[in-house]
């Protein structure tokens, strides 16, 4: 048990580093590079949870949702100019205090058995 949480807390700190060294590299670069951004975000995240899986580890609820949100918004800003899709604009709290809550409620079902008499 010790050494799945010993090599989850590795990949998750791997996951983090690769998605700063994303954002330093896509900051250095002069234009918009949001849709790369959430694009690259996104793969990190839903290859992280791949290999938790492989490695029998329990994939983590919160990082693939925002993996699936990340590579879907990522998806939808690249293909936008190319499809004409209309722009949409969305902050990044918003967005966050969305996923926040959706990962608060998702599981909540699951735990109210703990609270029935």
């Amino acid at each position: 048990m010790n050494d799945n949480r010993t090599r989850n807390k590795l990949y998750t700190e791997f996951a983090l580093g690769a998605s700063v060294l994303l954002l330093g590299i896509l900051l250095a670069i002069p234009g918009d590079q949001n849709g790369i951004f959430l694009l690259g975000i996104g793969i990190i995240f839903l290859g992280l949870n791949l290999l938790r899986r492989m490695k029998g580890i329990p994939v983590n609820l919160f990082s693939t949702l925002v993996g699936v949100l990340a590579l879907g918004g990522g998806l939808y800003a690249l293909a936008q100019p190319v499809l004409n899709f209309p722009r949409v604009e969305v902050g990044f709290i918003p967005l966050a205090l969305i996923v926040v809550g959706l990962y608060i409620l998702i599981p909540a079902p699951r735990h109210t058995t703990d609270l029935q008499e």
